[in-house]
């Protein structure tokens, strides 16, 4: 659920939101029978709310209905979920079941790009390139890595390049010159 309240919103304001959301919703089923207008309320400082709070009631539902109540682990049936895409599923495969799992979002996109892994602006297509370089074993692991040098240092619009630990290998245009 929390996944599905991130798109479009950053990790620290949908933290800050799910407290309150699962101190009142615990279970699929409570998700499944909530009134969407109070769901509402508690999600719309993550923006989108209206159709977040409509996944996640959707989500909660096919838990419910086809899976019994558990979230299921595989992606083919992740993806039957309402509000649930390819990075949602990577997300919880990676996480939640510890399976490999390349999760690809804007970070990740970023930096995969800058250092010249992928050519490509697709997710599925940066998923699939990151997946032939990345040994299977270290996916989760290395998208997490990538995804956090992404937010913290190879950041979008003023790249901190002097704190870049992989600086010699990066080749994108918009490197800064780094003091030595």
């Amino acid at each position: 659920m929390a996944t599905i309240l991130s798109a479009q919103c950053t990790d620290e304001r949908v933290n800050r939101v799910t407290p309150a959301l699962f101190a009142v919703y615990r279970t699929p089923a409570e998700f499944a029978a909530a009134d969407q207008a109070d769901l509402e309320r508690l999600i719309k400082p993550t923006g989108f709310f209206r159709a977040k709070a409509k996944s996640l009631i959707g989500c909660a539902r096919g838990i419910v209905e086809r899976f019994q109540g558990r979230v299921p682990d595989t992606m083919e049936q992740l993806l039957t979920l309402s509000g649930v895409g390819r990075k949602t599923a990577n997300v919880v495969l990676g996480n939640a079941f510890e399976r490999s799992a390349v999760v690809v979002d804007t970070h990740v996109k970023r930096v995969a790009n800058r250092l010249a892994l992928t050519k490509s602006f697709d997710p599925d297509r940066i998923e699939d390139d990151l997946k032939r370089l990345i040994p299977e074993r270290r996916w989760t692991v290395g998208s997490h890595q990538l995804l956090l040098h992404g937010r913290y240092v190879c950041v979008a619009r003023r790249p901190r390049c002097e704190a870049c630990v992989i600086y010699d290998l990066c080749g994108a245009p918009e490197k800064r010159f780094r003091p030595t």
